[in-house]
């Protein structure tokens, strides 16, 4: 009997340090540096402007945190502005329709 038990993690070791994506990545790492240019440049001593320089990195952070059932925040989004923004067309295969067209009895 030929049978293979995949584990259900063999999709983590094609992520970068197993739950990111090169996206994922690349968005994180650019709200890092962008918060880290902005506490160079910004009067952090102020809680005004420390709060506007770690923005970036808390909504970066935001869109790669992993949610059950999807891959993380970002996916979700991506996933409900495609379900609003596409036409959904619904092909109804019923016991009581055949194709579109009610069924008559005879």
């Amino acid at each position: 009997m030929n049978s293979f038990l995949i584990p259900a993690n063999s999709k983590k070791s094609m992520l970068k340090f197993g739950w990111l994506n090169t996206v994922d990545l690349v968005i994180f790492g650019s709200g890092i540096i962008v918060t880290f240019i902005l506490m160079m440049t910004l009067p952090v001593s102020k809680f005004t402007y420390a709060m506007i320089a770690i923005i970036p990195g808390l909504i970066c952070g935001f869109l790669v945190i992993p949610v059950p059932n999807y891959h993380n925040v970002r996916t979700v989004i991506k996933n409900a502005w495609n379900f609003y923004t596409t036409r959904q067309r619904y092909i109804w295969k019923g016991w009581c329709f055949e194709n579109g067209e009610e069924t008559s009895k005879k």
